[in-house]
């Protein structure tokens, strides 16, 4: 990769000959490179503690240098980092008012304001307006490998496979390293190709040197295995990312997932609870009360939904728009209705597969199959290895009255990962016991 242009595609495929990957997307790795090595026997000082330092220092800069619409940008990347581990969105305006005073100081020719402001448009899921920056910087910085990180998210999100693997190409030929190893694998992942993006997440481990670093890797390797039903594999992963990072939120959710898919619903719940103490994501409290509705704990499911209403509200009244959550909580709460407006909106915002999925789920729930199925059939046309978007195009169709479809679809779902989803996995297996018998 070093030597010769490889498109990320035929790089992984050339290391499946050799040797025989979730919209998670990297968060705040915007091309750094860990300069040392984390050493195990100390007390690592935790990465909000960091990162307040380094705020900290560059507010003290700027006390004395205002004119500084370098460091002007960097604050406002720094505020975005902040929003993200602490799940806190109020840090969006301050990134904001940041990256607008280093426009105010510099107005022409700042890549580094416009591959901040694309990366804020990422984070409040505006993809259309953070492609639309990550453009002009990269126009403005041919070699700025953040303008192609910040480009291969927006294009990734918005649905544009080709122009996504393009900025990936990008990427991967201006700076190979964790960040870009991580995104090519999620881009092989959405095409199917899961054995390949564990290769290259494999890659992206063996560069991986801060903690944080290698509970991520470590995390998605995990994911990855877990949407295969491979639960042995995932367990040593989420354990080995513990031991380097026992702070790791998107650990303690693997683990959780692990634990339910097991079995063992009490471990579950009290992980979830733990993970939405820490980080009240609706996502995560989405999910919880997911787990807590199969456990037959109707209220406290409840509970967590009106949490997860109250932190999308938040998310919203800092400029966020995310239709996929709108949609899932109006589906979770029986507003079908809602569920299928919310759902055409994002699709019509972008056309990524998650969106097509949702969309069809939603349509699906208000009696409307027969326009629910090209939009489940888009989602498993896809390639991406979904036992959730097999098990939906098996219930749409079997609505339909296709039960051939059905039957292939629910066992297809079955058979990625029989524990796909505490409530869903079980239905599918009734749904397809009955067309069987």
């Amino acid at each position: 990769m070093r030597t010769r242009r490889t498109s990320a595609l035929a790089l992984a495929l050339g290391l499946a000959l050799v040797t025989g990957l979730s919209l998670v997307i990297v968060g705040g790795a915007l091309g750094r490179t860990p300069d040392r090595a984390a050493d195990p026997t100390t007390t690592p000082v935790s990465t909000v503690d960091l990162l307040s330092r380094n705020i900290a220092r560059d507010q003290e800069r700027l006390g004395r240098l205002p004119g500084d619409w370098r460091t002007w940008a960097g604050l406002g990347m720094r505020y975005l980092e902040m929003a993200r581990i602490t799940t806190d969105p109020t840090w969006y305006s301050k990134a904001e008012q940041a990256v607008n005073q280093s426009l105010q100081v510099q107005p022409e020719g700042n890549s580094e304001a416009l591959v901040a402001l694309g990366a804020l448009a990422n984070a409040r899921h505006d993809f259309a307006a953070a492609r639309g920056y990550a453009l002009d910087a990269a126009a403005l910085n041919p070699y700025s490998a953040e303008a192609y990180t910040v480009l291969a998210d927006a294009e990734t999100q918005l649905g544009h496979t080709a122009e996504a693997t393009a900025a990936l190409q990008h990427l991967l030929d201006l700076r190979p390293g964790l960040p870009a190893y991580a995104r090519a694998s999620y881009d092989l992942e959405l095409r199917g190709l899961t054995d390949e993006a564990a290769d290259l997440m494999h890659r992206a481990l063996d560069v991986a040197i801060e903690r944080n670093d290698i509970a991520f890797c470590r995390s998605a390797l995990g994911d990855l295995a877990l949407s295969t039903g491979d639960l042995a594999t995932a367990k040593t992963e989420y354990d080995a990312g513990l031991t380097a990072d026992p702070t790791s939120v998107t650990l303690l959710r693997g683990e959780s997932r692990l634990a339910a898919m097991e079995g063992d619903l009490e471990r579950a719940l009290a992980g979830y609870a733990a993970l939405t103490l820490r980080a009240p994501t609706p996502s995560y409290l989405i999910e919880y009360a997911e787990l807590l509705r199969a456990a037959g704990q109707v209220e406290r499911a409840d509970e967590q939904l009106a949490l997860a209403t109250a932190a999308h509200e938040l998310f919203v009244a800092n400029g966020g728009t995310d239709g996929l959550v709108s949609a899932a909580l109006a589906m979770a709460t029986g507003r079908t209705d809602d569920a299928v407006r919310e759902a055409q909106a994002e699709w019509e915002r972008r056309q990524f597969v998650d969106v097509a999925d949702t969309f069809a789920w939603a349509l699906h729930l208000a009696g409307r199959d027969a326009e629910a199925l090209p939009y489940a059939q888009r989602a498993v046309g896809s390639g991406a290895v979904s036992a959730s978007y097999a098990y939906h195009l098996g219930m749409i169709s079997l609505a339909l009255g296709d039960t051939d479809t059905a039957r292939t679809q629910l066992s297809r779902a079955l058979t990625i990962n029989p524990a796909f989803s505490p409530l869903d996995a079980p239905a599918a297996r009734a749904a397809l016991s009955a067309l069987e018998s």
